[in-house]
């Protein structure tokens, strides 16, 4: 098919129709600079632990070193814009901030389901040959949605929408058919920083870089060992995760709630879990509390070692009980973390005797 505007116009039409809050389409080759930047960044090892990245570099460069028949991208975005202000348990010592987008429904199922189901639509109404994508293949999503026009990748190196601010989860399509693109997302970041300054634990090397490895998005989910003590402070109460680099972005002014996928609700336990039920879950527990949620994936002893961290910094004693319950957890990381958060909690009462003497 050659570039048909009037199919592009039915394929948004029906992309919305399916869920997603936007759509665009960019050719193959549309964001070309996006594998050098990939290489320069993994050669700098700002991926820390994430191999996977580094091992399949190749394809995920472009679209075509993935599949060399591709022809078109068509970018999507499904909104996950909150309800209430994803900064509200800053100062909730004892409650875990799980970031936003995993306190509901787990986007990896419910994006798949609605890209495959435009897919099918799309063979039925003018054939060719795709493949579907939704964050577990080598796809360089951000590039491609800027590309594509859905917006662009701002300073905390997420893609801001004019109309949804910094809450898409973002899916692609890689097709055969030649469609029609759209115009490419245009950065209007400006001189706002508002992300650069909000991020705890300077993972900001400079604009539109960031160090996965001070990350605490990265550290929660992704790092399986200890957590460096340096950056421990800066995590707070946050054991999923963190947003605050996109709440604060001002282009969310402009992101409706009501235009979330219903999917994405947030879950009553999910939305601030008591830590002291968190210190005390084990295996089966976790996977009860957690089933259907994309939390489920970084299993139970990173959760729990995230839980000590947050009930260390909490200043809270009445956690005293559950952490000393792990000391003899078979997870070296959780009795390690649970052995720090203790000394955390007791070093402000040793420090007031030591004054009194």
């Amino acid at each position: 098919m050659n570039k048909d505007k009037p199919f592009a116009q039915q394929l948004k039409a029906k992309a919305v129709e399916l869920g997603f809050a936007a759509c665009g389409i960019a050719p193959a080759d549309a964001a070309p600079r996006a594998g050098e930047r990939l290489r320069a960044w993994l050669a700098e090892g700002m991926h820390g632990e994430m191999i996977w990245m580094e091992a399949r570099a190749g394809e995920r460069a472009s679209p075509a070193g993935l599949w060399p028949e591709v022809r078109s991208v068509i970018a999507l975005g499904m909104s996950y814009a909150p309800g209430v202000d994803p900064l509200a348990l800053a100062g909730e010592g004892v409650r875990g901030r799980i970031s936003v987008y995993a306190q509901g429904g787990d986007y990896h199922d419910i994006v798949k389901r609605a890209l495959k189901a435009l897919a099918r639509w799309i063979v039925a109404e003018a054939g060719g040959d795709l493949k579907v994508f939704v964050d577990t293949a080598p796809v360089m999503e951000k590039p491609l949605a800027e590309a594509a026009g859905l917006g662009w990748q701002g300073k905390h190196s997420n893609l801001v929408s004019r109309d949804h601010g910094s809450w898409l989860f973002l899916g692609a399509i890689y097709t055969t058919l030649d469609l029609a693109s759209d115009t490419p997302g245009r950065d209007r970041c400006g001189s706002c920083d508002a992300c650069q300054r909000a991020c705890p634990t300077d993972a900001f090397p400079a604009p539109y870089r960031l160090d996965a490895r001070r990350c605490i998005s990265y550290l929660t989910i992704e790092h399986k060992g200890p957590i460096p003590l340096e950056l421990r402070d800066g995590i707070g109460n946050r054991i999923y995760g963190c947003d605050d680099c996109l709440a604060v972005c001002p282009w969310n002014k402009f992101a409706e709630a009501a235009a979330a996928n219903r999917a994405f609700l947030p879950r009553a336990e999910l939305t601030a879990p008591a830590l002291g039920d968190l210190l005390a879950l084990d295996d089966s527990a976790f996977r009860e509390v957690f089933a259907g949620s994309p939390i489920k994936r970084i299993g139970r002893d990173r959760m729990v070692r995230n839980a000590a961290i947050a009930a260390g910094n909490s200043g809270d004693v009445a956690l005293v009980d559950p952490l000393r319950a792990l000391a003899d957890d078979p997870s070296d990381v959780i009795r390690e973390a649970a052995a720090w958060a203790l000394a955390r909690l007791f070093a402000p009462a040793a420090a007031g005797e030591r004054s009194n003497t």
